[in-house]
């Protein structure tokens, strides 16, 4: 890394950190907030204080929520029986989009991955075996990745086994998402063929 001021060269180096950001767009992004006036900084801080000190995780579903339980979880318009298990709350997003889709969701926040140290413990499923009773239907909406297809063959075992006192049908969105790519970046019509075109595990 070049030389800079101590102070440029941690906000560099912080900048880095974040997800698809290489050196010299850090380098790129330290200079903009150095260029900006100083109350769109303060702003910028203030935003990542509140993000930190305000958002939590929904105690049903896992969902990113500044309320508790998140609005999907209390909204009296969605169909409560229906869960379509997601790795990340961004995927909602996509899976909303589509307007096709009114149940409840379900965050895992991961998938299974051996080498990088992510069993079944470190995923989030607690909370949704523990509301298997209400549940008439699970869609499993996990990426088409080799990680994303081990964690729904494994979660579908174990909600078959969780549930055998009681009929539960459980879904896996189609093969509309292309094989190896991000559930979150998946446009309205994939997304909608992929979610019309589920199937039985």
């Amino acid at each position: 890394m070049e030389r800079f001021a101590q102070p440029m060269a941690r906000l560099i180096e912080e900048l880095r950190k974040l997800p698809g950001v290489g050196n010299k767009s850090a380098q790129r992004l330290a200079f903009h907030i150095l260029r900006s006036p100083n109350t769109d900084a303060e702003l910028l801080a203030n935003a990542i204080r509140e993000l930190k000190a305000q958002l939590r995780l929904c105690s049903i579903c896992n969902n990113v929520t500044d309320v508790d339980p998140c609005t999907y979880c209390t909204s009296p318009t969605r169909t409560h029986s229906t869960v379509c298990v997601v790795e990340e709350p961004t995927s909602i997003a996509s899976i909303e989009k589509t307007r096709g889709y009114n149940g409840i969701y379900h965050v895992l926040h991961g998938t299974l991955s051996p080498l990088n140290g992510v069993g079944p413990e470190q995923l989030r499923t607690a909370n949704l075996f523990s509301r298997l009773g209400e549940i008439e239907e699970i869609i499993l909406a996990l990426s088409p990745t080799v990680e994303g297809e081990a964690t729904a063959h494994w979660l579908a075992n174990q909600l078959h086994h969780a549930s055998a006192d009681h009929p539960l049908r459980i879904t896996r969105i189609a093969t509309g998402v292309p094989a190896g790519s991000d559930i979150e970046y998946a446009d309205e019509i994939t997304m909608s063929r992929a979610m019309e075109g589920r199937r039985e595990v």
